[in-house]
């Protein structure tokens, strides 16, 4: 543990963010990297983590959002941001991409199957729920999830829980936590230049699959 990179790198971010925010907001935003400074005196946050979390609290924040990380909203969920605004609130999941050695062998299914669990599982505890990634990297969203309930059919939510039932069985991915979730925006986020720009989950579906076609005629 490095406490001093860590508080000298969040508040590198936290100062190259403050551009632009008003001083209320910048007064916010200092708060939230203070709380992550205080969770990784106890070990329960990593830097890059925690860099990725500040810069889509700061875009929140800057909409009028209050924010807070690594909030309980469940007796075994805790998610990477809260925020809320008049009634309404949102949660927003990060993914870096990262999968563990033990899935070196199926990392695509493995990958998709924690992104549907995620949007299963936090999104009934918010308005608004989404997920956060770098833009240098690919989310394999679900096309179901691109449906209102409604519009989702019995055998397309079977085939996506029986894909998450290869890898969350304490406790599973239940059928109507399939059923009913619902995926508001994905953030993608520049690091370097300190930035996340929303946009719609179809429009983000569309963007990568032009993307990995154009990689397979390319390589």
């Amino acid at each position: 543990m490095d406490l001093v990179k860590f508080r000298n790198d969040v508040n590198q971010m936290t100062e190259k963010l403050s551009f632009g925010l008003k001083e209320k907001d910048v007064y916010k935003l200092k708060n939230v990297s203070k709380q992550l400074t205080e969770m990784y005196q106890k070990n329960l946050v990593k830097i890059n983590h925690s860099i990725l979390e500040l810069i889509c609290a700061s875009n929140l924040i800057s909409r009028g959002y209050l924010v807070k990380v690594e909030k309980d909203v469940s007796e075994i969920l805790v998610c990477d941001i809260y925020a809320k605004k008049g009634d309404g609130d949102t949660i927003i999941e990060i993914e870096t991409g990262f999968t563990p050695p033990d899935h070196a062998m199926d990392t695509v299914d493995y990958f998709a199957a924690r992104i549907i669990s995620k949007i299963a599982r936090y999104s009934q505890y918010c308005s608004k729920f989404s997920l956060a990634t770098p833009a240098v990297g690919i989310l394999p969203i679900s096309k179901i999830f691109l449906l209102p309930p409604n519009a989702r059919k019995e055998q397309d939510v079977k085939k996506v829980q029986e894909l998450c039932d290869r890898y969350y069985k304490n406790p599973p991915i239940k059928y109507d936590e399939i059923l009913n979730a619902h995926l508001h925006s994905i953030y993608l986020i520049n690091i370097d230049k300190g930035f996340a720009k929303e946009v719609d989950p179809q429009g983000y579906v569309e963007l990568t699959e032009n993307l990995l076609r154009r990689s397979e005629v390319e390589y």
